[in-house]
């Protein structure tokens, strides 16, 4: 039996790229707010790209696009759920609004119970939707929807008892 196509598996996605209409704030935002490792930056082609982790282990391209052109997209950094709560401390320190599932601000993240996964969502300055996502353990429960932690966590702890 094949889990995945071509024996892929967890972390095997090594590039994503997002589109911005100013490359100059966007490397400013990537680099200088969240902390990644520019790798390169072709002015010519209107493109820089950043390393996730260290050199070699994910990248993050970042192409300038005219506005007229521009849409939305939406990707996920991986973290662990003991990263969640000092999270939204490190988003607050660089400047950054932690959102919820919906688009409001939060101090609780939204965990996604079909997977069941813990989300904090925050925006970059073209208004791309970035997430922070750690799996939870335990098995998933779809009927729930869509929840904050606080909500899953006493929901859980109601099903032990």
């Amino acid at each position: 039996m094949i889990s995945a196509p071509f024996g892929l598996g967890p972390g095997t996605i090594f590039e994503t790229h997002v589109h911005v209409t100013n490359l100059a704030r966007a490397i400013s935002f990537y680099g200088d707010r969240l902390g990644l490792r520019l790798a390169y930056h072709l002015q010519e082609r209107n493109v820089a790209f950043f390393w996730i982790g260290g050199a070699g282990d994910a990248m993050l391209g970042v192409w300038e696009i005219p506005e007229r052109d521009w849409r939305a997209s939406h990707f996920a950094f991986a973290i662990t759920p003991d990263e969640i709560g000092g999270a939204f401390d490190r988003l607050r320190a660089a400047g950054i609004d932690a959102l919820d599932f919906w688009g409001n601000p939060t101090t609780d993240p939204t965990v996604h119970a079909w997977m069941p996964a813990c989300g904090i969502f925050f925006r970059d300055p073209d208004g791309n939707s970035l997430e922070l996502l750690a799996m939870l353990p335990g098995a998933g429960r779809p009927e729930l929807g869509v929840v904050p932690l606080s909500v899953w966590n006493k929901r859980a702890a109601a099903a032990v008892r």
